[in-house]
């Protein structure tokens, strides 16, 4: 009998896959392809396991940590779980299936795919890859702060933790204060600030009042960062999925390690139960407003990653019999459950701090995304009473780990893509290549900015 994928090869001849019976994998976990009617080799993963963890790390990534809390906090707290899970069910899920059938059935990257089921849709393949590009060389410029981040807290005094003199002339002439992150003292006020948002955005930033002069040349501490970001990045997809199968283990399970101690750690803060509670408690009356279900669509797409053909490349490695509908069910169930438990490790750390300040707990909820990554969060560490420098390795380790996971699945759209056209390409080559460009491409997000 013939098979689907025999059947799909023989109504378009430019794509032909010659995988053992049934489309099985070959011992050398390999798959035998016809591109325009030459025969390639495609890589595989070495087990199902591989495929599994690397869709976790690319799922679970910076939305759970810092846009899922504040985006329900903003959209009706506990409430919003009713319209995200009625997203994630009727959306998000049959989505992510979709593009892992399409992947695995084709055996190619997003543009073959579309453009071997229709020549007309080949342009759906590429406004992917596009995106996924653009995503890519600001998703790492973001590792590069994590990073600064992170070296910067290898200190008993975190630096973002005091006001520096260099800061009071410039303050006086705004008619600013700058508030010590280690004060118990509220920042709330209007003529206040914290000292770290103004290290946030004085010293990594390099902020500038006006920049009639030019943007000047990037950061030059930063671009290190940025470098490294993309080494590593480079490293981990060095060898396609050969590589990053065997490293998707640690960047999928690392985090949940990491926090798993901060949310230990931030139930037996006090306050924290007041932060927690107040992430949860439901708002009913905003479930009428259309924002809100436009907000779960709009966290549902960014956080599983849905429509930018990294799905749709990962499971292109798998054998065409692999059990996707049991994936799909695991890793968007997964990244549920991560999103709550990063909001409430969050709020929990955020109820503290506003415990120490004596002010409501939506006075220290400032924003979300970078504010609440590089600002709300450090200036709520910087308050502990013991080892704070500990906690902010900790948690800028966790983010950079999830970013990593996240970012090797975007780069994996290119250089798959690449690689399908032109198959004899060393991977190395094309994972150098593409990760020289988005490091060029990246230096633009880390050029001083302007606070006007």
């Amino acid at each position: 009998m013939t098979s689907n994928a025999e059947k799909f090869g023989q109504d378009n001849p430019g794509f032909q896959i010659e995988n053992g019976e049934n489309g099985r994998a070959t011992k050398d976990s390999e798959t035998k392809i016809k591109v325009d009617g030459i025969e390639t080799e495609r890589a595989q993963w070495g087990n199902g396991l591989e495929f599994l963890m690397s869709c976790i790390a690319m799922s679970v990534g910076l939305g759970n940590i810092w846009r899922f809390p504040f985006t329900a906090y903003e959209n009706g707290g506990g409430a919003f779980l009713i319209p995200y899970i009625v997203v994630l069910i009727v959306i998000g899920r049959p989505l992510y299936y979709l593009e892992m059938a399409l992947g695995q059935f084709t055996s190619r990257g997003n543009v073959q795919s579309f453009s071997s089921l229709s020549p007309a849709i080949k342009g759906i393949g590429y406004g992917q890859l596009l995106g996924s590009t653009c995503i890519a060389t600001y998703y790492c410029s973001l590792m590069a702060l994590t990073l600064f981040y992170l070296v910067s807290s290898f200190t008993s005094d975190l630096p973002w933790s005091h006001c520096k003199v260099e800061w009071e002339t410039e303050n006086s002439q705004r008619n600013v204060t700058c508030v010590s992150s280690k004060d118990t003292e509220s920042v709330t006020g209007r003529n206040k600030i914290s000292s770290s948002e103004l290290w946030f955005t004085k010293e990594v930033l390099k902020e500038k009042e006006q920049i009639n002069d030019g943007v000047g040349p990037p950061e030059w501490r930063l671009t290190l960062c940025l470098l490294l970001a993309w080494f590593l990045t480079f490293a981990v997809s060095v060898k396609g999925v050969k590589s990053s199968g065997k490293v998707s283990y640690f960047l999928a399970l690392f985090p949940y390690v990491v926090m798993g101690a901060l949310l230990i750690r931030a139930v037996t803060l006090e306050g924290s139960t007041e932060g927690m509670l107040y992430f949860v408690t439901p708002q009913w009356s905003k479930l009428a407003r259309a924002e809100v279900w436009y907000a779960a669509v709009t966290q549902c797409f960014f956080s599983l990653n849905v429509g930018l053909g990294s799905i749709i490349m990962y499971s292109s490695y798998n054998s065409f019999d692999h059990n996707i509908n049991r994936d799909a069910l695991v890793v968007t169930t997964l990244d549920t459950f991560t999103s709550l438990l990063a909001g409430t490790t969050i709020f929990g750390i955020l109820g503290n701090l506003a415990h120490e300040l004596n002010v409501p707990v939506e006075d220290v909820v400032k924003s979300g995304g970078t504010g609440l990554a590089f600002i709300s969060y450090p200036d709520a560490i910087a308050k502990f009473q013991s080892v704070p420098w500990l906690f902010a390795i900790l948690f800028f380790i966790m983010l950079f780990v999830l970013g990593i996971g996240s970012l090797v699945a975007l780069h994996g759209c290119a250089n798959t893509m690449i690689m399908d056209n032109f198959p004899t390409i060393k991977p190395w080559k094309v994972s150098a290549a593409t990760a020289l460009f988005g490091f060029l491409v990246g230096l633009v997000y880390i050029t001083p900015v302007s606070s006007i």
